[in-house]
């Protein structure tokens, strides 16, 4: 039977959707694959029709048991070229999962190489691919055309290294099959919300990590990949403007590019390492990006005191953290949050990490003398209301904000600092006179990123108060009605049990109490028991209440977090 009749035969498409998937057949593509791509139907439920008209299973790979000692044997040919995977032995035969039912020269081929009973069940294109690429190792299929390609070409082999004046590597990063390797180590990231994508260069060879929810995933590769290593970091050097003939001194550069159709920002840090250079790339996802304070994890009470400082006519509000804790993201949601036709508002950031639309953004470039604190003075007579300032980083920057917040300005900035309250000796520290610090600084808020349950597969348990730590709410917990979670692990969220992060915030606003402390240059320690009193919630207390609310584990607020101490 025609596979467009059997589309209609199972209720899957109309006369109307039949016409459009013929019309839009090429190369001889089958009717039911058309239909496909054109997205009439889906993938698995037309291979249950082609299952129900053939006899054979459809399966889910996913969930699957997959013998991998199966692979060891198994033409990659078959694998990459024709999507067949074998999955376990049954009564001296091998199954094989495949996508296309028709395709039977290819599953006699297999029989035949094997020397044995081939048993053929479905499975989709996409879960075969992801089974690839788990056992066998992003960008394999590509490694395997490059090797047979080095087959094809005449045996000789080089001694000693080659010369990058040479520009052999140049040529070589540049292959089509090169450029997809690298195309498909971005894609894969992207598509598995990877923060950073770490190429790092070891005596083994090369070794790839995703940092996803801020862990670090070490991804399987093909052993091969090592015969490429220079052409891949090549490439990368390339695509980011970089000069691949230097291998001695670190390189910044930044990557742009587009994938599944949103524009992706990845800045790139090349630094040469004991065995060779070694990558970061930072991806920034502007089409994934919803800056809003409804999406931070904020406390409704710490939300609604937040929302009223960001609004406040002059002064500096603070955002204090980590690299990596979320406070561009924080930021950045506090300024769309105000912005207006009535409001100028202009930021110098190093880098931009987003470009924000009705925000004046510059981008500092040392080099060239445009810092934070010279443009920071550019900006005053350029009638901002609220400026933002990337970092203060110097004297000269922390003077110039308070200046500008004296002068009538609403100042953002962050400060690398491990609570709020070390704000401010951190500014004295810098040479800031301690009654600018006391009557310039409203607020600070600290803050930390933890890992959020996967909603789809997080299971609730009973804790015993022995194997908590002594800091634990357990009052809190008693008294309330829901229960707590831990992570489990599912297809959703990759067997991690967590999917994306929230923040955990500590505000400190100025009262009279911590201003005149501050003043009088007390230490860290007595601002922070005057915050206390006056109704500060710590880091650590604001995670406690993510985890009697359900939303991260007590494992991930001992990773974060350090108890309290009162």
């Amino acid at each position: 039977m025609d596979s467009g009749q059997i589309l209609i035969k199972h209720g899957l498409i109309d006369e109307k959707g039949l016409a459009r998937a013929e019309e839009a057949q090429t190369n001889g593509q089958r009717t039911d694959q058309a239909a496909i791509e054109l997205g009439l139907v889906k993938e698995a439920e037309v291979l249950h029709a082609w299952g129900e008209e053939t006899g054979l299973e459809l399966i889910d790979l996913e969930s699957a048991e997959v013998d991998t000692s199966l692979l060891e044997g198994f033409p990659a040919k078959l694998i990459h070229r024709h999507g067949l995977f074998p999955v376990s032995r049954r009564n001296g035969a091998i199954i094989i999962a495949t996508s296309d039912p028709l395709d039977l020269y290819s599953l006699d081929e297999a029989g035949a190489q094997l020397g044995l009973a081939v048993e053929p069940v479905l499975a989709t294109k996409e879960a075969i691919a992801n089974q690839v690429t788990t056992h066998l190792g992003v960008g394999s299929e590509t490694i395997e055309g490059l090797l047979a390609r080095r087959e094809e070409e005449e045996d000789i082999e080089l001694i000693g290294d080659l010369d990058d004046e040479d520009g052999v590597i140049d040529e070589e990063a540049q292959e089509a099959s090169v450029v997809t390797l690298v195309n498909q180590i971005l894609i894969e990231a992207i598509d598995s919300r990877t923060s950073d994508v770490h190429i790092e260069s070891q005596p083994s060879g090369i070794k790839i990590r995703y940092r996803i929810d801020g862990i670090l995933h070490a991804q399987p590769v093909p052993q091969e990949i090592n015969q490429f290593q220079a052409a891949i970091i090549s490439r990368l050097k390339i695509m980011a403007r970089l000069n691949i003939a230097e291998k001695r001194l670190p390189q910044d550069g930044r990557i742009k590019l587009k994938a599944h159709g949103r524009e992706v920002d990845v800045r790139v840090s090349v630094i040469p390492m004991l065995h060779g250079e070694s990558i970061v790339m930072r991806l920034l996802d502007k089409g994934n990006m919803n800056f809003s304070l409804e999406k931070l994890g904020m406390d409704e009470r710490i939300k609604k005191k937040f929302d009223e400082l960001i609004r406040l006519p002059h002064g500096i509000v603070l955002v204090t953290g980590p690299t990596g804790s979320g406070k561009t993201t924080s930021l950045y949601s506090a300024l769309m949050e105000i912005k207006s036709e009535e409001t100028k508002i202009i930021t110098t950031e190093d880098p931009v990490e987003y470009q924000l639309e009705g925000i004046n953004q510059i981008q500092v470039h040392a080099k060239i003398g445009l810092t934070f604190a010279q443009s920071l003075r550019s900006i005053l007579r350029h009638d901002p209301d609220v400026v933002l300032v990337g970092e203060i980083r110097d004297h000269e920057t922390a003077e110039n904000a308070i200046q500008a917040s004296l002068t009538g300005h609403l100042v953002f900035s962050t400060l690398h600092t491990n609570d709020a309250t070390s704000s401010f000796t951190r500014l004295v520290d810098m040479g800031i006179e301690p009654f600018l610090v006391a009557s310039t600084l409203e607020a600070i808020v600290a803050q930390r990123l933890v890992r959020a349950l996967c909603r789809e597969c997080r299971e609730t348990y009973e804790p015993i108060k022995d194997d908590l730590p002594k800091d634990f709410p357990w009052e809190e917990y008693q008294a309330q009605s829901q229960p707590i979670y831990r992570a489990v692990g599912c297809r959703e969220c990759k067997e991690l049990g967590f999917s994306g992060r929230q923040g955990i915030f500590e505000l400190c606003i100025t009262t009279d109490k911590v201003r005149q402390l501050a003043h009088d240059r007390a230490s860290s320690w007595d601002i922070r028991q005057a915050a206390l009193a006056d109704g500060m919630r710590t880091l650590r207390q604001d995670a406690w209440q993510k985890v009697l609310d359900g939303i991260t584990t007590v494992e991930e607020v001992l990773r974060v977090t350090k108890g309290d101490q009162v």
